[in-house]
């Protein structure tokens, strides 16, 4: 009895180890913003069937672009601290693991998502490619512009979303798709500033260590403001109501309080820092939740 149970413990830190590869929070946030496009796409509730299938390719083409990241990152998450308990770090999964279990998940999406429609399948594969091919193996070591560019994969979602309700992109996807691409620096600025010495030990380029904490300090609060703008632009397409847009408006200006918190912060002092990456957080999600609630396609 105590083989068997000693196996099963195994066999469910193998599957929560798979799990892990895909970077499930990261995707649960990426599948709010492809819903909820989908949401204002059909105006109101988009169909369940099409809803689950969409989710499910979805959440396989993000969950392998993040598994091969991890594969070909396995050298600087063993040097950062905040990824050493990773599965390849940890040495509880091989680099072969990984990789082929991204792979094959991507091909997969790919497959479910053409059930949806052609367009719906290339905007996302094109995703995983930009993050894995072009961030992940280019941008992110060469680059203090690293995530400015590369916050184009993790906005593909709000595309993926649309396209597999109407078949088509028009403005309204594209302004979801720029609110997230404006958000991921700031985002990300945020996390970096507070681990700062985990990049620096790993090499990776970011711009807290590059030109230094007051220099992305000024960049996040550049970024923030131009949340208020972009986010409010989805009101002139006719898709959401004038409840989307103060609440778009008010939450890009809580950014900006956040932002100036954490300007006048200084260090050793990261208090501001974990504020802002938390509220960047809250900020997306409600941001999305809000076009959901005023939809006014029908």
């Amino acid at each position: 009895m105590f083989a068997e149970a000693r196996g099963r413990q195994q066999v469910g830190q193998i599957l929560r180890d798979y799990v892990m590869l895909t970077k499930p929070r990261i995707v649960i946030l990426l599948l709010i913003t492809g819903f909820a496009a989908m949401w204002v796409a059909a105006g109101g509730p988009p169909p369940l069937g099409l809803t689950v299938v969409t989710m499910v390719g979805l959440a396989m083409s993000c969950g392998a672009a993040n598994a091969i990241n991890m594969w070909y990152d396995r050298d600087i998450d063993a040097v950062m601290t905040r990824t050493q308990r990773r599965p390849l770090p940890a040495g509880r999964l091989t680099p072969a693991q990984a990789l082929r279990f991204g792979v094959v998940s991507g091909a997969l999406s790919f497959l479910v998502l053409l059930t949806v429609n052609l367009l719906t399948a290339l905007l996302a594969t094109a995703g995983l490619l930009f993050y894995v091919l072009v961030y992940t193996m280019w941008l992110k070591r060469s680059t203090v512009h690293n995530i400015v560019i590369g916050g184009a994969a993790g906005a593909a979602p709000p595309l993926v979303g649309w396209a597999a309700v109407t078949g088509s992109l028009d403005w309204a996807a594209v302004v979801m798709f720029l609110v997230v691409f404006i958000w991921t620096p700031p985002h990300f600025w945020a996390l970096a500033l507070f681990r700062g010495e985990d990049y620096e030990r790993a090499g990776v380029p970011m711009l807290p260590v590059v030109r230094g904490e007051r220099a992305a300090k000024w960049q996040i609060l550049l970024y923030s403001l131009l949340l208020i703008p972009s986010g409010a632009l989805l009101y002139w397409t006719g898709t959401v109501g004038r409840f989307y847009l103060w609440t778009s408006v008010a939450l890009g200006a809580a950014m900006v309080v956040a932002s100036v918190g954490l300007l006048r912060e200084r260090a050793p002092q990261m208090d501001w820092a974990h504020r802002t990456f938390g509220w960047s957080l809250l900020y997306l999600a409600a941001v999305f939740l809000a076009m959901m609630l005023d939809v006014t396609r029908v």
